[in-house]
């Protein structure tokens, strides 16, 4: 293993564009109407419905357009959410439990109401701006419907509002041809999925695999009573018991034939373990120890980049510990995040200061990062990599940045054992 260290060195605002954009590699990014912002589109001609038909009566051949291995194949078509709705999570221990305890006091307080005008606009702005720039680098752009998340609904067991649809990684797992819905421990993201619904669709017509995992109960016997977080110097805990199996996409990070997962505050062993079993013999997974107090989606811990070359955080990774597979790997040491000093967005952010690490890779060479982080973009630089500087700052209090914020469909490459 070599270690490289880091180098030296409240409603949706009038006047904000939420309508859903889509590119192409032969076409610019195209703004929608609102009227066909209500459904996701591409700008290429759409399919005939009579050819999906024919697709699926099994009169064609069916060529998925789903397929994706990993986290670095040249990529060509995405998923990127959007911020249209998007509510203050409801309060619920599982929630608080993820977020830094000034937020958490917030949150609680503000549960159920639109996100305020001025963090909506500013995140608008630069959610615009990146997918402008996926469509100028030739990545096909599609989005999810626009949902009122506030319309409050049910089980038998308990209700809720619901939060955004702004992280499709979280809610989507792509394993090769399959795309597959998990099921999510917060009770404000149970439905999260459907907003997806019509894109999914025109995947399976056209020869996607879609699964969806067992829809979780989400009753208090899930969640560990009175839970509190540990403080410095205690015994890691995590508020999941193994009641029934629980998982975001955003906890696992592919490699081939390898994934590598962290157990959470939102995905537990029992959810660990269908995955393994749904996937099969053909497949690795490896659990990747964290030392975080709040653990929640492990792409703030652990990135594999490229082929033989891992990101590591080394807040919550002792690089000694990293699973086996991993250790003839050339490991990037993540550099200290740069400050942020505005108050606003400190103390609105779902996330931790080490969302520097939330990189997107349009293939082994290019690398989409944020550009306020300029100690990631030298060290990204220094290590080979081509880092595009991008704005995505504001997207933290909705929940992530470029990765979080997408769900990459189809990278041109095959399966194949990048640990053997």
């Amino acid at each position: 293993m070599t270690v490289t260290r880091r180098p030296e060195g409240f409603d949706s605002p009038e006047g904000v564009d939420s309508t859903a954009t889509t590119t192409t590699p032969r076409a610019a990014t195209t703004a929608t109407t609102a009227t066909t912002a209500t459904t996701a589109t591409r700008t290429t001609a759409a399919e005939p419905a009579e050819t999906a038909e024919a697709a699926v009566r099994g009169d064609e051949p069916l060529v998925s357009p789903v397929n994706s291995h990993n986290e670095w194949d040249p990529l060509e078509e995405i998923i990127v959410g959007r911020l249209d709705g998007a509510t203050i999570p409801s309060d619920h221990p599982v929630v608080r439990c993820n977020i830094p305890p000034w937020a958490g006091r917030l949150q609680g307080l503000a549960a159920g109401f639109r996100y305020p005008r001025p963090l909506i606009e500013k995140a608008q702005h630069e959610l615009d701006e990146f997918v402008a720039l996926l469509g100028s680098l030739g990545v096909t752009v599609r989005r999810p419907d626009p949902v009122d998340h506030r319309r409050r609904y049910g089980t038998p067991d308990w209700s809720s509002r619901g939060f955004c649809n702004t992280c499709p990684r979280d809610s989507m797992l792509v394993i090769g041809d399959e795309i597959i819905e998990t099921p999510m421990a917060w009770p404000c993201r149970y439905f999260e999925t459907h907003s997806y619904r019509a894109v999914l669709k025109d995947y399976f017509r056209r020869g996607a695999r879609w699964t969806a995992a067992p829809k979780p109960q989400l009753t208090d016997e899930l969640f560990e009573p009175d839970f509190r977080t540990p403080g410095d110097g205690e015994p890691l805990r995590r508020i999941l018991t193994e009641f029934e199996p629980v998982f975001d996409a955003a906890d696992f990070v592919r490699a081939g034939r390898d994934l590598f997962v962290t157990p959470s505050n939102v995905t537990n062993r029992m959810g660990i373990e269908w995955l393994r079993r749904h996937l099969g013999p053909g497949y690795r997974v490896h659990e990747v120890e964290s030392r975080c107090r709040t653990p929640m989606h492990i792409d703030t811990t652990l990135v594999p980049l490229a082929p033989g070359k891992v990101l590591v955080n080394p807040e919550y990774v002792d690089v000694d510990r990293l699973p086996e597979p991993l250790r003839s790997w050339d490991v990037l040491i993540a550099p200290e995040p740069d400050p942020i000093d505005d108050r606003l967005l400190k103390i609105t952010s779902l996330c931790g200061r080490w969302l520097s690490m939330n990189v997107l890779m349009i293939d082994e060479k290019r690398v989409i990062a944020e550009r306020h982080h300029t100690g990631m973009l030298r060290a990204l630089e220094r290590w080979g990599f081509e880092p595009i500087p991008c704005d995505l700052l504001h997207y933290a209090p909705f929940g992530g940045s470029f990765h979080c914020a997408t769900l990459d469909i189809r990278r041109r490459g095959t399966l194949a054992s990048y640990t053997d």
